[in-house]
């Protein structure tokens, strides 16, 4: 793990003897914080903060110093979040969405139109007790289809999401489910690799037109939100200013991305943002917990354990 101390703001003066507050920050490895990256270049400053950053291979690396107060600020999938809060006496809270649906079925098998044409058949799955099996289970069974079966679909899990680009290249597998940048990472290395499903224009097929569905969450310590609300407003004001950065400028978000070591070549970054379904929803706002909510009841149905036994109540929400 890697850990820098940097100020988020240039030539500011503090009143005497005082000192700038610190906001410890976990970054995840991978897509989920490349809107981030203008915050950890000093380009969104917070007024009076100074902003520490440690990177985690995967949410199971960071939770365990959130849970310890060793950081403020981190980034979760929705139902890893309700999971820590239904199990922690509401030990952190959500901030904001910080990204919608972005999973789609990759081949290269041109037959392959629907998801009824995968009857028989086994997908790799990127992410075992995530956001895209459990979608993909959701999708399945609104069309008509068995997850698990030998006249249905069969779930592979074997394959490591980042491999799974290139099992499908090298024809090891045939069909995978995986969210960005992961899809393109496949059709960049090859003009047979194809999205043969959206799973964002499916659930808009079957839950209604505008509907979405939410990704990645902000979450922050109930502790450092009770004790410093006007710094993470101002925190997350920064964030928001760096997130329409991102989707403003990609090509500079790769730089930034491959520049902080978030493991992702800059390239791959610039050419899955537009599809990356980065958004900033407020908790604060109230659009965010109905969102959240809709898909919680995705896992609840499934596998209740998947978010803690139930739907976490409103103190969730970081008002």
């Amino acid at each position: 793990m890697k850990k820098i101390l940097f100020s988020l703001f240039a030539g500011l003066v503090l009143c005497a003897g005082a000192a700038a507050q610190e906001i410890r920050l976990g970054v995840l490895n991978g897509p989920s914080c490349i809107p981030a990256g203008y915050l950890l270049d000093e380009k969104a400053p917070v007024k009076g903060a100074t902003l520490s950053y440690e990177k985690f291979a995967d949410p199971q690396a960071l939770l365990p110093k959130m849970l310890k107060g060793e950081i403020d600020i981190g980034f979760l999938p929705a139902n890893v979040a309700a999971k820590v809060y239904n199990s922690s006496n509401g030990a952190i809270k959500v901030c904001a969405i910080t990204g919608n649906g972005n999973i789609s079925l990759i081949t290269t098998d041109t037959s392959i139109k629907q998801l009824a044409d995968l009857k028989g058949k086994t997908v790799a799955v990127a992410g075992q007790g995530a956001t895209p099996e459990y979608m993909f289970r959701y999708l399945l069974e609104k069309n008509g289809i068995a997850a698990d079966s030998e006249d249905g679909v069969t779930f592979d899990f074997s394959i490591p999401t980042a491999q799974i680009a290139a099992q499908l290249i090298s024809g090891k597998i045939a069909y995978a489910v995986v969210p960005e940048p992961f899809a393109t990472v496949a059709q960049t290395k090859s003009d047979k690799v194809f999205v043969a499903v959206d799973f964002q224009a499916e659930y808009e097929y079957f839950e209604g037109k505008g509907k979405v569905y939410p990704l990645t969450v902000m979450v922050v310590t109930k502790s450092f939100a009770e004790k410093n609300s006007k710094l993470l407003k101002s925190f997350l004001s920064a964030y928001e200013a760096s997130y329409k950065k991102t989707l403003k400028n990609p090509k500079e978000a790769g730089e930034l991305c491959e520049k902080f070591e978030l493991g992702l070549a800059a390239g791959i970054v610039t050419a899955s943002i537009p599809k990356a379904n980065y958004v900033y929803i407020a908790s604060s706002s109230g659009k965010a917990q109905p969102k959240v909510e809709e898909l919680l009841n995705i896992f609840l149905s499934f596998e209740p354990t998947s978010i803690g036994g139930k739907l976490p109540d409103k103190d969730f929400y970081y008002k």
